[in-house]
């Protein structure tokens, strides 16, 4: 007798091969976005990576270094404030952004108010406005004649008036603010586009249940945003933990240190010092901390292993 023919799992008759090219000529399709990854992003990390582990000013030969510009960023204080002034960052270009939008989220999710696209769109203008012109309107708005301070004085509170981004205590605050009013429209559309998949019956199972505002939100909203809510911290602390141009533009790291954080160092010790080596080494611990945030989100907010 002829020996029956095996069938093969999952193709439905003996012998056929899956649907569609081989798995060879799909990597072809992936090649050129592939092959721009690796020149732009893999190469010149892996290059800085590299220098960090010299000392060089970018001009004449450098000498070995090996792990010397690593410990010089751990143990100078004044490196070492800079990403203190990052981690401050963090929570006005992140925290506070996404707890204004979930505030304004929870209270849209209850009743949805007029004009909600018009609303959406305003919020999320900084995202695709320059930040040159961010910069120069907020230079503006808090400069001594500007509204802030115009209206300090217009209700007798000119004696709080002052240079915002001059004064050692309140200008990493104020350009922490600038970056509390980016993010609020990103991580807002964020949100919005995620409590629009959970499902309405269970906003109206936990009214049934007599749940209130505060009870709703943490049983209803925020269990069905924790992608969405991944996803907006992830984007926002990347944002202030690369923060350069915001900072070179309004303060350029003053007064004093008081604003100087690492994207800007590494800009400093490049153009400025000729110190290349301690530049690179910075800019490689900024991705480390970039990947250890990414990874500690995620694992954090969405729960995964």
């Amino acid at each position: 007798m002829k020996p029956l023919p095996t069938e093969t799992p999952g193709t439905g008759r003996a012998g056929a091969k899956p649907p569609g090219e081989p798995r060879r000529v799909g990597y072809l399709y992936v090649l050129p976005a592939l092959v721009v990854y690796a020149a732009f992003l893999l190469w010149p990390l892996l290059h800085g990576a590299y220098l960090s582990l010299f000392h060089w000013d970018g001009l004449t030969v450098g000498t070995w270094a090996g792990l010397g510009n690593y410990t010089q960023a751990i143990s100078d204080p004044h490196l070492r404030g800079t990403f203190w002034h990052a981690a401050v960052l963090v929570f006005f270009y992140a925290v506070l952004p996404c707890c204004i939008a979930f505030l304004l989220v929870a209270v849209m999710s209850r009743s949805r108010p007029r004009g909600l696209t018009f609303f959406r769109t305003v919020l999320f203008l900084p995202q695709v406005v320059a930040m040159v012109a961010v910069a120069v309107a907020w230079q503006w708005i808090y400069s001594d004649h500007g509204p802030i301070n115009g209206t300090l004085r217009l209700v007798g509170l000119g004696g709080l008036a002052r240079g915002w981004l001059g004064d050692f205590t309140w200008a990493l605050p104020s350009v922490g603010l600038i970056g509390t009013w980016a993010e609020i429209g990103l991580a807002m559309v964020l949100f919005l586009a995620g409590v629009q998949k959970i499902p309405r019956e269970l906003y109206e199972a936990a009214r049934v249940d007599g749940a209130g505002a505060v009870r709703e939100f943490f049983a209803v909203t925020l269990p069905g945003l924790r992608r969405e809510l991944s996803v907006a911290l992830t984007l926002t602390v990347i944002a202030a933990l690369r923060n350069f141009d915001l900072i070179y533009l309004t303060t350029g790291g003053g007064p004093g240190d008081a604003t100087r954080v690492p994207a800007y160092e590494v800009y400093n010790r490049t153009f400025n010092t000729g110190e290349v080596g301690l530049a690179c080494a910075i800019g490689i611990m900024i991705a480390i901390i970039v990947f250890a945030v990414t990874a500690g989100v995620g694992r954090l907010v969405e729960g995964r292993a």
